[in-house]
């Protein structure tokens, strides 16, 4: 029995999303042209690096062997995350960028379709019993409420307070909730029972808190270090201030301030939260969550075509990026 990687799958759904966006955006009627163009803008605009709309079908394949019903769950979850993506960067101080010469206006009334309407209308447009109806859309709902409360969470945090439990806490909403939120809907969609549902909606939200790990370093890998930029608490900066003795953790908190406006502080700080200990200590933290998602994954079995997939997902999120800074390397005696 031949499995299938889920670059491959992306690979064959992808037309299939794009249709059924396209289905969706053409259920809005002709009398919200200005609407849909909008929406296609920012969707063309926000492009998801990533192939991660495939983890609702692979759900639902593992379930039941068939990824094709849940097709219209990746809709919805590229729709959700081209919001959330967006509104994200613009809370962190950025436009919208030139490249589809997005006007802020209009994309954030984009976002607000694409993140919220539009995935509701797809879960109506569903023909499946209405007892599953209410239940997707009490999920969607509620991801929505702890997305916005990761956040919240997120944009309030305070280097000086920050821990990693702190810090996972926030993660666990802004990135574990929607993901917990599409494992789930797919499992619901697929017929599982409760338990299930319930162990999928587990492993969604340890997968999410890896992805935000992930996507954490690639932040720092590619120079951007927005998140410095931005005053971000992330988990590895947690990692760095937890384990500090007063004086440096007090040094690292002066650099977390003038690092906003500095290259030379977000320098030092960067090469700060790559030192060996810290990143030891990130490490190991990052194999407990992937070894906590390939348990629940072992709990479920599954399909076994559509299952290494998941477990190549969870390996994918997983990896470390980052290597430990020169600089911060103590001479060999």
């Amino acid at each position: 029995m031949d499995s299938v990687s889920y670059s491959e799958l992306h690979q064959q759904i992808s037309p299939d999303i794009d249709a059924e966006i396209a289905a969706a955006l053409d259920r809005l009627g002709p009398s919200a042209d200005a609407v849909r163009n909008a929406v296609q803008k920012l969707l063309r605009h926000q492009q998801m690096k990533h192939p991660l709309s495939v983890l609702p079908v692979l759900v639902h394949a593992a379930e039941t062997g068939a990824p094709g019903p849940a097709v219209p769950l990746s809709a919805l979850h590229l729709l959700w995350w081209t919001s959330a993506c967006y509104l994200d960067d613009l809370a962190d101080g950025q436009d919208g960028g030139p490249a589809e010469r997005l006007d802020v206006n209009e994309a954030v009334l984009a976002s607000v379709i694409s993140g919220n309407t539009l995935p509701v209308r797809i879960i109506q447009s569903q023909d499946v019993p209405e007892p599953v109806r209410s239940a997707l859309t009490a999920e969607f709902l509620d991801a929505c409420i702890m997305g916005a409360e990761g956040q919240l969470a997120d944009m309030r945090g305070e280097a000086g307070r920050a821990t990693r439990n702190s810090v996972i806490e926030a993660y666990r909403g802004k990135s574990g909730g929607p993901f917990a939120m599409i494992t789930a809907m797919a499992a619901i969609l697929a017929g599982a029972t409760a338990e299930r549902i319930a162990l999928w909606r587990d492993f969604g939200h340890v997968f999410g808190l890896l992805w935000q790990m992930f996507n954490d370093q690639e932040d720092i890998a590619s120079g951007r270090n927005e998140d410095l930029t931005n005053g971000t608490v992330t988990y590895l900066l947690a990692c760095a201030l937890e384990d500090a003795a007063p004086e440096a953790r007090a040094h690292i908190l002066d650099l977390c301030a003038t690092a906003r406006s500095s290259d030379p502080a977000r320098s030092e700080l960067t090469g700060l939260l790559l030192a060996p200990p810290v990143l030891h200590r990130f490490r190991e933290d990052v194999g407990t969550y992937r070894d906590e998602a390939h348990r629940i994954l072992g709990e479920l079995g599954g399909d076994e075509r559509y299952l290494p997939a998941l477990r190549q997902l969870v390996d994918l999120s997983a990896q470390i990026l980052l290597q430990p800074d020169p600089r911060m390397l103590l001479p060999t005696p």
